[in-house]
């Protein structure tokens, strides 16, 4: 008899954090809140506190880059079988928890030794970090709560807070670049601190309803050797065409995004309401689904070509968008908790004024093919500068 086939969504999230950030806390909020929701949720542990635990931990190796290869092999491992095994359960939806993912490990390795990794692994660092589907960082207590920041709590922690600081800084930037990566920092208290991570996990995964805050500003074209020097600021390469779509007001786009040669590929739906606040759907394809989709896509918009410049600073994660057709001016969008936080821009960046919910610059409107060459090349003017 065969076996008939059933729809099932498996969603692969990693909740990562600097030192004290709350991580543990954290999971037992992720397992209240969407069990009851409906998800078959499974938590992958984390695999550097079972070493140190089963007494082989980080700070006696003599080898940090064999070390971290098998640390990040064992991770890769875990999360293999819990999202195969998940695959035979009868739930429709389930929500693989990774306590820490694979990236995390590269905040305690050099360079040289993260390509060694890399190249035992027979991967790359655009599919090594966008495996996952979203991350999450809670930042450490060391950042803004001081006065809970503690070691005892976990007997694989022995970081000093100002240690711990430098090793949320790198934590960060070892993840920029992710197309959903978002910073829960320590603005409010921890309960909220703790409702705010359910509320983007919620938001993520479509539940109730997808909706995010966008700001949008046009900015001087910045100095991109400054950018890729930066630590925290990670280079993508991004295609995205366009389909047609029959719902009214819904934009289909499909997107190559990835670096030297090494892509990953996304189908999203879109829909704006409510000002900045837009419903947001993504799923991930494979190549061949991609290629197929792009000989679809629809023959009133040109494909966009574009390097963005993920930026994690300020607790905001900023995209910077650079066209080829543009030499003087750039796109910077922001996504934030709600349209009323604070946004403070981020060093070396100018400014020239918000264009949040301005049609001419969008994508939609960018890619579309027009007749009048003037519109290809939409403007801020002196005048409207701050």
């Amino acid at each position: 008899m065969t076996e008939t086939p059933r729809r099932q969504a498996i969603t692969r999230i990693v909740i990562t954090g600097g030192p004290c950030a709350g991580k543990t806390t954290a999971m037992s909020w992720i397992q209240n809140a969407f069990t009851k929701k409906g998800y078959l949720v499974l938590f992958v542990d984390e695999t550097a506190t079972q070493l140190s635990s089963g007494g082989a931990p980080w700070k006696l190796t003599r080898n940090n880059r064999e070390y971290q290869y098998r640390v990040t092999q064992l991770m890769l491992a875990k999360e293999e079988v819990f999202t195969e095994i998940a695959r035979t359960f009868e739930a429709e939806k389930v929500l693989v928890v990774c306590d820490r993912g694979a990236l995390d490990n590269r905040a305690y390795m050099t360079e040289e030794e993260f390509r060694y990794v890399l190249g035992k692994l027979n991967t790359n660092e655009v599919e090594l970090r966008d495996h996952y589907d979203a991350v999450f960082h809670l930042v450490t207590a060391a950042k803004g709560a001081e006065e809970f920041y503690t070691l005892a709590n976990n007997t694989a922690r022995y970081e000093t807070p100002e240690e711990a600081v430098r090793a949320d800084d790198a934590l960060i930037a070892a993840w920029t670049g992710h197309p959903h990566l978002r910073i829960i920092d320590n603005r409010y208290d921890f309960e909220e601190k703790m409702l705010t991570l359910i509320r983007e996990v919620s938001a993520f995964l479509g539940e109730p309803k997808p909706l995010a805050t966008k700001r949008k500003y046009l900015i001087a074209y910045p100095d991109l050797r400054m950018l890729e020097q930066r630590p925290n600021c990670q280079r993508v390469e991004i295609m995205q065409a366009y389909l047609k779509s029959e719902v009214p007001g819904e934009m289909i786009r499909i997107r190559q995004r990835g670096r030297d040669g090494n892509y990953v590929y996304f189908k999203t739906r879109k829909r704006n309401i409510e000002g900045m606040k837009r419903i947001e759907m993504e799923e991930r394809l494979t190549h061949h689904e991609y290629l197929d989709l792009l000989m679809q896509a629809d023959p009133d918009y040109r494909p966009i070509r574009k390097e963005r410049y993920c930026l994690s600073e300020n607790g905001l994660y900023c995209n910077i968008d650079i066209y080829p057709q543009w030499d003087d001016q750039a796109l910077m969008d922001i996504e934030l908790y709600n349209a009323a936080d604070e946004v403070v821009f981020p060093e070396g960046i100018e400014v020239i004024r918000e264009v949040s919910g301005e049609e001419q610059f969008t994508n939609p409107y960018i890619a579309r093919i027009r007749k009048d060459p003037e519109r290809e090349h939409p403007r801020g003017t002196a005048d409207s500068r701050p």
